[in-house]
């Protein structure tokens, strides 16, 4: 997953975003290392988001046309399932930007290498809407909306972009040397 920017229009979220609204629990029987059942569980990714929100992945598709999210606080909290950030990745998301995750989600993100959790100190789930185009640079560490300009700051992933950048902890670790 070796990029420094991300373009893409943003599907946008509020707070306390949980990993049953992410991937609910009856598509959790689903095996992301067995290639059909990984695109199928991207197929879910958001599904249990509640009415009001337009679908993530249209129905039908196994991919989602949006690969940003930017969500507020508490990203990914809930149970410790690797499934959320694998069925997000799956979907064809890249990264997801928001105020604040749950660590768990966090560390499943670098675990997995399916995407990039970054941190904004700004509430950008309030200013940016659904369906903008958007890049994120991941060395600059701005989110820029393409249509306008505006930059917002985002905080700089350290370490953990190279490890997520690796593939996850376990791939990381086989390529430099570790195991």
């Amino acid at each position: 997953m070796a990029t420094s920017t991300i373009t893409g229009k943003i599907f946008v979220l509020p707070d306390n975003i949980d990993t049953d609204q992410i991937i609910p629990a009856q598509y959790l029987n689903l095996v992301p290392t067995v290639p059909e059942e990984y695109d199928t569980l991207g197929s879910y990714a958001l599904a249990g988001l509640p009415e009001g929100f337009p679908p993530f992945v249209e129905k039908g598709a196994v991919k989602t046309a949006y690969p940003i999210i930017v969500a507020g606080r508490n990203f990914g909290c809930g149970s410790s399932r690797e499934h959320a950030p694998i069925s997000l990745g799956a979907a064809g998301v890249k990264a997801v930007v928001a105020e604040s995750f749950a660590r768990i989600f966090f560390r499943n993100c670098m675990a997995t290498g399916e995407l990039y959790p970054v941190e904004s100190s700004q509430r950008l789930c309030e200013t940016l809407k659904t369906g903008m185009e958007v890049t994120v640079d991941l060395e600059a560490n701005t989110l820029t909306v393409d249509a306008t300009g505006n930059s917002y700051p985002l905080n700089d992933l350290g370490d953990a972009k190279a490890v997520i950048a690796g593939g996850g902890l376990f791939e990381y670790a086989r390529q430099s040397g570790m195991i």
